[in-house]
């Protein structure tokens, strides 16, 4: 009989770190298909007939704003986040996939008013920079052996500190916080990008041989990669794109 204790250690390491590599490219295909879906969502909002329900544009004053449908798309992906962990908990793997596929295209209907305000150059520029910006911190993640809880942990509570601060200055108006969050947003979700590639290998190995959690895990992994990249993206747009 085959006794699993005569498996050289090395080959024991090289089955997990296979597994985990499957793991991970799993993960991340949820999230580029995810990303694939926002800017669709996005693209077809601005250049569809469904820009009328999201926005009233008056030509004659040159002025756009969001319709009461708009704002509901615009907080809906707050709601959605909240609602996401109840799936994974209660729901089954095919119901936390869809509410993953939801939420993208949802965001990308709350984000297309930056194919409006923006230049499409400037759009593709910082796209690329985002990118490899989440590559390299990604790449940190997986292959360091320093532990990042207690970064992430500094960093999530910046994060609420950030949202507070950004929900204040919706009333204050003031430019000059506004670029000082878009910063400081970059600066959290650059360490956040690593922190949570560092913890979905920590839930690859938590899973064990439980299928469906493994599966779960695999999408709310990808969500919380897929929001470091968004909100990444959008902070530096604030920084770096060109206004039509």
């Amino acid at each position: 009989m085959f006794d699993v204790k005569e498996v050289p250690q090395s080959a024991a390491i090289e089955v997990i770190d296979e597994g985990l590599r499957q793991y991970m490219i799993k993960v991340f295909n949820y999230m580029g298909l995810g990303l694939c879906l926002t800017a669709l969502a996005a693209y077809l909002v601005a250049n569809t007939p469904l820009i009328a329900m999201m926005y009233n544009i008056n030509q004659a004053q040159q002025s756009i704003s969001l319709s009461g449908f708009g704002y509901l798309i615009v907080f809906a992906p707050l709601i959605m986040i909240f609602a996401f962990q109840a799936v994974i908990t209660r729901g089954s793997v095919f119901a936390t996939q869809a509410m993953f596929w939801a939420f993208s295209a949802v965001m990308g209907m709350s984000l297309s008013n930056m194919l409006m305000v923006y230049t499409y150059d400037s759009i593709a520029r910082v796209f690329l920079i985002s990118a490899a910006t989440f590559g390299t911190m990604s790449l940190i993640g997986y292959t360091t052996k320093k532990d990042l809880t207690s970064i992430g942990s500094f960093l999530r509570m910046g994060l609420w500190g950030l949202i507070i601060a950004s929900i204040v200055n919706i009333f204050m108006h003031s430019t000059g916080m506004f670029y000082a969050l878009s910063y400081l947003a970059v600066a959290i979700f650059t360490g956040l990008t690593a922190y949570d590639v560092q913890n979905i290998k920590n839930m690859y190995y938590r899973a064990g041989m439980n299928d469906e959690f493994a599966q779960k895990a695999a999408v709310s992994g990808a969500l919380n990669l897929y929001l470091d990249f968004i909100n990444l993206f959008i902070s530096l747009m604030n920084i770096m794109g060109n206004r039509r």
